[in-house]
């Protein structure tokens, strides 16, 4: 259990997750390790979720502007394929195909722009209100990206006092191997 009940990326964004890392025994640093890699995976999928919801609201708004002709589950798999927000192509990180442990849901922004209804009610939706929809989505989904780069630089920290560590004593690596 994360200490006291507090969100993962609270404690990672805190100055102090990164500080003084060298004072650290080998089982924190790992810790601190396994911390950050569950919330890169964690955020990760909440970005794909997020952009396959701004890839349905972008054909959802070309549909209505007479660009597309299919409906919207009739093309939901070419949607979802081409994944207008993915940038360069797959990424070359191994994605999980599980989904990962996540946190029950609740009243933070993330929960709401992944709503279950989500698809059920596209079609209702006014023009204004798909529009905002698309903007609320979008600003989503850069505070994730926001907190996924924190766990990466919290995350480049620790690797590099484990690096320095294990090149100080190789043998202490053996149990990461």
């Amino acid at each position: 259990m994360r200490e006291e009940n507090r969100r993962g990326i609270d404690i990672v964004s805190e100055p102090g997750f990164t500080a003084g890392l060298e004072s650290l025994d080998l089982d924190q640093l790992r810790d601190r390790r396994e911390m950050c890699s569950d919330l890169d995976i964690e955020l990760s999928y909440y970005r794909r979720l997020l952009h396959g919801r701004m890839d349905l609201l972008a054909f959802e708004m070309r549909r209505r502007a007479g660009e597309e002709t299919e409906s919207i589950i009739d093309a939901l798999p070419r949607i979802l394929a081409e994944g207008a927000y993915t940038k360069g192509g797959p990424s070359q990180r191994a994605v999980p195909i599980e989904v990962p442990e996540l946190p029950a849901k609740g009243r933070r922004l993330v929960d709401r722009a992944l709503d279950d209804d989500y698809l059920m009610r596209l079609p209702s939706l006014t023009d204004e209100e798909l529009q905002e929809a698309q903007v609320f989505i979008s600003e989503v989904e850069v505070d994730v990206s926001q907190q996924r780069r924190r766990v990466h630089s919290a995350l480049d920290r620790i690797q590099a006092e484990l690096a320095r560590r294990y090149g100080a004593d190789p043998s202490s690596g053996e149990a990461d191997a």
